[in-house]
Parts: structure tokens; sequence; C-alpha cells
């Protein structure tokens, strides 16, 4: 069950198929523990990215900024949210997010969705005084690289989040985890991990204050480094 839990945690940080996946790259930490990865070389400025990493930072960005104008100006009319998203997470960042409760037996993970956001849900959730937001199923694919030689493990999970909102903030969600596939190594670990999820609901209080980072701090930062607001 460790492993399983270990697994169910790291998949809502790695990429998430809601706003959870930016709040999650730019400083959010997984299940209360420490920062996330991304943050980690940018605060320790002891490293750089790599070329892949830059690459795939910069093709989020356009992502993010269509969900923190919706979410600007809670217009519902317009285009809806639809973004191919990649994001690689090194190995011993995801350790740091994960923290010493719960071990990770893999090297590193990359990810990738296809994140689809209704606009008019998220533009009423920041406007009305209650509004649930009830995604339709996103599928994450990763592949988890070993330790040791061999190919990385292939793995798929859908998910099809709801989240609850007062007043333009978050206060509950679930992730809803449906179908996986994966090797059969690995397949019991996202089995248990994610059952436990569906019937505890063990990451709702995370995805509730992840959301919440997104929608104010990360969305002014947004807005911040606009070339509108720059001289």
């Amino acid at each position: 069950m460790r492993h399983g839990v270990s697994l169910l945690a790291t998949a809502i940080v790695l990429l998430g198929s809601s706003l959870t996946a930016y709040a999650a790259e730019e400083g959010a930490g997984a299940a209360g523990t420490a920062p996330s990865a991304e943050a980690a070389p940018d605060t320790a400025n002891a490293r750089e990215l790599t070329q892949e990493e830059k690459e795939e930072k910069e093709a989020r960005k356009a992502c993010k900024s269509k969900i923190c104008d919706i979410i600007a100006t809670r217009d519902p009319d317009g285009d809806d949210v639809s973004c191919d998203i990649v994001k690689t997470w090194r190995e011993e960042d995801i350790a740091k997010m994960l923290g010493d409760k719960i071990g990770w037996p893999w090297g590193k993970a990359v990810c990738q969705s296809k994140l689809e956001l209704a606009r008019k849900p998220l533009a009423l959730a920041m406007s009305e005084a209650q509004y649930e937001i009830v995604m339709p199923a996103q599928t994450v694919r990763c592949t988890l690289a070993q330790k040791t030689e061999g190919e990385p493990y292939a793995i798929e999970v859908t998910m099809a989040p709801k989240v609850k909102f007062e007043n333009g903030k978050a206060t509950e969600a679930t992730i809803n985890w449906g179908e996986a596939t994966a090797p059969m190594f690995v397949y019991p670990l996202i089995y248990a991990g994610t059952g436990l999820d569906n019937s505890a609901n063990v990451l709702g209080p995370e995805v509730v204050r992840m959301v919440n980072e997104f929608t104010t701090k990360k969305c002014a930062e947004v807005k911040a480094e606009a070339p509108a607001n720059n001289p």
C-alpha cells in the first residue's frame, strides 16, 4: 500500500488534468510536503533546466495564460481550454516532493496529457456564490524510468475531477480515478492507490489548496509577467 500511495500522490503532482497541474509545477507541494520539483531549481539557484525542460515549460505558458485570463475576466463566452501538456520530473525532485514518509521506487517520470477545460464553468465558478466544476474524463500517460537498466514502465490513468467553489474559492474536490493500464508489476500499485483515494478522498484537500494557490498567487504572477505589463 505504501508504494500505491506514493504513485497516487505523485500522479496528481506530476501532471494532474486540471488547474492543479499548473499549481503543482509553479510551487505547490505534494500532500503537504516540500515545494514542487520545478520550484526547486529556481529557489536553489544550483542547476539549470535542460533544453527539454525549458521547451516543456515554455509550451505550458500559453495554456496557463488562457486559464488565468478566464479567471480574471470571468467571461463565459469564448474558446474552451484545450492544451497538450508534457512534463518531465527528475527522480530527486519527486523524492523531495513526497518527503521522507513516502518512497519513490523509480527514476525520472515523463508525463503527458491533453487538458480539456470548458470556459463557461470556470468563469461561473469565479463569479457565482456556489458552483461545481465537473470535468470530463482526462487521461494522463507517464513513462517511469527504472533505476537500473531496462525499458521505462508505461502507465496510463484516467480521472474526472470535480471541484466545488464558493465565492470564487475552491472548497471541496475529488479526483475520481478511472481505468488504468500498466505493466503487471506496476498495476497493483496504481490500483491500490487510486482505489484508496476514490474511497477516502485522501488528495481532495490538497487539490483544493493547489487550485486556490493557482487562481490567486500564480495567476497574479502570470499577469505581472505579461508583455503589456513590462516596460
